[in-house]
């Protein structure tokens, strides 16, 4: 590649990426996921369309979608947090695994008996979509307040289930006899509970030596989250575990793990999330070839229909037997079951192993999730606010941002106030912060002052409070308190993260 190429490759990228993020704009006006204009633009790009790009490399689309999906699953992580999905845990982890195998068998027969699907296909198209995207359900909640329990079902789920389904895709994709279930049963069990061990200890060990060890530049520490998320799914994938379920609870450790120079974290790996999404979705667009789609359009519809009216219902429903759970949530719950990249990627497995009408499989799938997420996206906010489930009274969480200061053995905390923070309206001396920390400066409206004890507080402040290393925790924890139980949050009855409704 000379020069000359190299510059036209980078002028080609840079403005897919900013077509891209226009993308993400029209995406949020008009509620659909962004998922399927990632998608147009890469079928644009093909050879049915205006770029007339042939690629056709199931094997190459495979490995990048992996590597993308394990960075999308790490920043997925990173923003779970623990307080709010502690509750949701049984119930999720009960979907991922029970409602996975409900959810493919029933799916599988709807393939077999109304589309004529043989039994090797039809459950590999039934493991196949029976994933859940966390991406594509919150971008359009993104604007509809849920009750936590909801949201922290739906986050869980989906990063949970994600291994189980690529272990039975990969079974059901090798050639010989399909083993039995038993036997499935077992290695997801083994699979599941090693990179679980492997992601707690990878994310707990990282979480103490950035905790530990303070890093020469504040840039630093994102770069060493995301390298411990991605060695966390390498060390799990080494080990013949669940290398996805072991990113996903490393980033989890670590995303509640308080570590320094949180929000810059968090927005670099928002940023890298975004990437890898616009990236997988565009070479997933690329490889489809859209005119190869038609013959498979009604097949898609039909067990599409199957998978949104009576699998995920039904395996919403059994999974939920156990757990108290009202029908308006387990209504959400059914209809919120958003396919997304995984499937679309897993898709691949089949025609990179050869299985006979892999091709079909995946333009079944492609078609399934484009149409589906187009009818269920748009609905959801709708269906939330019908159900009543809607839920604005719950103060938005501090953006906290610490500074480790080594050499004075303290922390200076960057706190930005948002808009429906409780901290409105508070005085200084009102935030009873613990001895050893105080605020030392007030940023408003541009210009920065030194408060007093009698100072009142206003959203879109931004607060530098500086405290030593033995309270640094307990001011973040007191600072949370206030922004969400307002004045009148007590030591022990709030706790700064949100409760279940």
């Amino acid at each position: 590649m000379t020069v000359h190429h190299l510059n036209q490759l980078l002028l080609v990228c840079s403005l897919v990426l900013l077509v891209a993020v226009a993308a993400v704009r029209i995406s949020s006006r008009s509620g659909l996921p962004s998922l399927l204009l990632y998608l147009g633009i890469g079928i644009a790009m093909g050879q049915d369309g205006v770029g007339d790009v042939h690629f056709d490399n199931a094997e190459l689309t495979q490995v990048i979608g992996y590597a993308a999906l394990v960075v999308i699953l790490a920043e997925g992580g990173l923003g779970t947090k623990w307080k709010e999905i502690k509750p949701a845990l049984p119930a999720a982890a009960v979907l991922s695994t029970f409602g996975v195998a409900v959810s493919v068998g029933i799916t599988a027969a709807g393939a077999h008996y109304l589309v004529g699907l043989e039994w090797r296909q039809a459950l590999i198209i039934g493991a196949v979509v029976s994933s859940t995207d966390a991406a594509a359900v919150f971008s359009v909640l993104r604007k509809v307040p849920l009750p936590s329990r909801v949201t922290g079902v739906l986050e869980a789920e989906s990063g949970f289930n994600d291994a189980p389904v690529v272990i039975l895709v990969v079974a059901f994709s090798m050639a010989g006899p399909v083993d039995d279930w038993y036997v499935l049963l077992g290695e997801i069990a083994l699979e599941l509970a090693i990179g679980a061990a492997i992601g707690l200890a990878v994310g707990w060990l990282g979480a103490y030596g950035l905790r530990h060890v303070a890093l020469p530049a504040s840039g630093l520490y994102p770069i060493a989250v995301m390298a411990i998320a991605v060695a966390a799914y390498a060390a799990g994938a080494m080990a013949h575990g669940s290398g996805f379920l072991a990113v996903y609870l490393a980033s989890m450790v670590l995303g509640n793990a308080r570590l320094p120079h949180w929000p810059a974290t968090r927005g670099f790996a928002e940023g890298l999330g975004w990437l890898a999404q616009i990236g997988m979705f565009v070479l997933l667009g690329l490889l489809v070839t859209p005119h190869d789609l038609l013959d498979d359009t009604w097949p898609a519809i039909v067990i599409g229909l199957v998978l949104t009216v009576v699998a995920r219902p039904l395996e919403v429903v059994l999974s939920l037997l156990p757990f108290r759970v009202p029908w308006p949530e387990k209504a959400l719950l059914s209809w919120a079951g958003l396919r997304g990249a995984v499937p679309i990627i897993l898709a691949t497995i089949p025609m990179v192993n050869g299985v006979e009408d892999s091709q079909r499989i995946f333009n079944i799938v492609f078609v399934l999730v484009v149409v589906y997420t187009l009818i269920q996206g748009p609905t959801l906010p709708w269906l939330a606010r019908k159900l009543r489930l809607g839920d604005s009274s719950e103060a938005a969480d501090l953006g906290i941002e610490s500074a480790p200061l080594e050499r004075l053995q303290g922390h200076l905390l960057s706190v930005a106030i948002p808009k429906e923070s409780r901290m409105h309206g508070v005085e200084v001396a009102e935030l009873r912060l613990p001895t050893g920390s105080a605020v030392t400066l007030v940023v408003r409206d541009g210009e920065s002052f030194v408060p007093l004890p009698a100072t009142v507080l206003r959203r879109g402040d931004e607060l530098l409070v500086v405290a030593t290393d033995p309270v640094r925790d307990a001011a973040e924890k007191r600072l949370r308190a206030v922004g969400h139980g307002g004045k009148l949050a007590g030591w022990l009855g709030t706790d700064g993260e949100k409760h279940q409704s």
